[in-house]
């Protein structure tokens, strides 16, 4: 398959491909680009019913041009254990990060937590994080108070007394747990919306009708993290 970035026709049959309701694969095989390629193009400019051509390439070339002063510095590459090959782990924690900013973190809170879960110890310090995103540690602080905020992240000491920020299995159990506990508010909210609009006015049923979705949605995710918990401890068999 070519190497290179895409070029503006390569983006223009994207745009065409995807107004035809090809898959990626499909898009990725007339281009003779990886699958991986057209999905991170089209993730991190507007998605499949966002993506306009002409926009992603002005977009790339500015992404382009912002990182030419970095490169500058000579910084060198983030050495990768277990003879993992740089470029792809580079390119796979890029597509992460834009597929977790679909699901609403903002960039920088998404570069650290995928930084933190491709790490093999799950823990990094603050001045890791810094070296390795090429950030400030003021920015890296925001973002794990942020993460912090939303039970991704937790803190503790390693045996030099650094402040470690650290993803393990609790922590996605506790994530879930508290978007239950966020939709049971939801749910207490638009009940209270019930009696305040008047029961069996349109509004009224209405709120009645997402209290009972969200009531369902709540049990059954609750229910199902109970079930799994267990999953999120499996140990990782070791390579021979």
């Amino acid at each position: 398959m070519p190497g290179g970035r895409l070029t503006h026709q390569d983006r223009q049959q994207i745009a065409l491909g995807l107004a035809d309701g090809l898959a990626y694969a499909e898009i990725a095989r007339a281009l003779e680009r990886p699958t991986s390629t057209v999905t991170r193009e089209v993730m991190r400019n507007g998605g499949p019913t966002g993506y306009r051509a002409d926009l992603a390439h002005r977009a790339t070339e500015r992404r382009a041009h912002r990182r030419r002063p970095v490169s500058s510095r000579g910084s060198e590459p983030v050495h990768q254990p277990h003879g993992r090959d740089t470029e792809a782990v580079r390119e796979y924690e890029e597509l992460f990060t834009t597929v977790m900013m679909q699901s609403g973190l903002p960039k920088m809170m998404a570069r650290v937590m995928v930084c933190l879960l491709t790490t093999d110890a799950g823990s990094l310090t603050a001045s890791e994080l810094a070296q390795r995103l090429q950030v400030s540690p003021a920015t890296i602080s925001k973002s794990i108070t942020f993460l912090e905020g939303q039970a991704l992240v937790r803190r503790e000491r390693d045996e030099r007394r650094r402040e470690r920020y650290v993803v393990d299995e609790e922590l996605w159990y506790q994530s879930m747990i508290a978007s239950v506990r966020s939709l049971t508010q939801q749910v207490e909210i638009a009940r209270q919306g019930v009696g305040v609009l008047g029961p069996g006015t349109p509004a009224a049923v209405r709120l009645e009708n997402v209290a009972r979705f969200l009531d369902f949605v709540g049990e059954s995710l609750a229910r199902a993290a109970e079930q799994a918990r267990e999953i999120l401890s499996t140990k990782a068999e070791t390579p021979s």
